[in-house]
């Protein structure tokens, strides 16, 4: 069963929480959230901040810290085949209690539905409120990119 093969991206300045599922292999050999090149995270995000889209690793942690976003992931580890969600079994979530104790979190945004779903299952953001957002992953090839940006854009409400 794969754990999760890199920390969260937080400071003592994020407002917000956006939560993936579990990293996909294109991430996970990436070594960095949303790694897969046909993922729309990055180029979204950016649009929805009226940011330049983020290219290095540095780059992309800069821009969340920057604009107050936390980002993980829901799962720590779960048993899953590929980089298919809808595969997930068996998920153990992650603590996210350092978050929470080190930023003032007002509110998590779950990329897509089997984040949600962990989240609301596990109760990770007691007290707030959770938003599930389309998944931005290659899978949900049916949203544009400005439809993601479009519902993504919820996201300025918190920040």
């Amino acid at each position: 069963m794969p754990v999760h093969p890199f920390p969260p991206v937080y400071d003592g300045n994020s407002r917000v929480l956006i939560l993936g599922s579990f990293p996909s292999v294109a991430s996970r050999g990436a070594g960095f959230y949303y790694g897969h090149p046909r993922n729309r995270f990055w180029s979204a995000l950016a649009a929805v901040l009226d940011a330049p889209e983020p290219h290095t690793t540095a780059e992309k942690k800069e821009l969340l810290l920057r604009r107050g976003i936390a980002l993980w992931d829901a799962a720590a580890s779960c048993e899953i085949t590929g980089s298919s969600d809808s595969s997930i079994k068996n998920a153990v979530p992650n603590d996210l209690s350092p978050i929470f104790e080190t930023a003032d979190i007002k509110a998590v945004f779950c990329n897509g539905a089997t984040a949600g779903r962990i989240v609301k299952k596990f109760g990770l953001a007691p007290g707030r409120p959770v938003f599930i957002l389309p998944s931005t992953s290659p899978a949900n090839a049916a949203r544009s990119l400005g439809s993601l940006t479009d519902e993504w854009s919820v996201i300025k409400d918190y920040i």
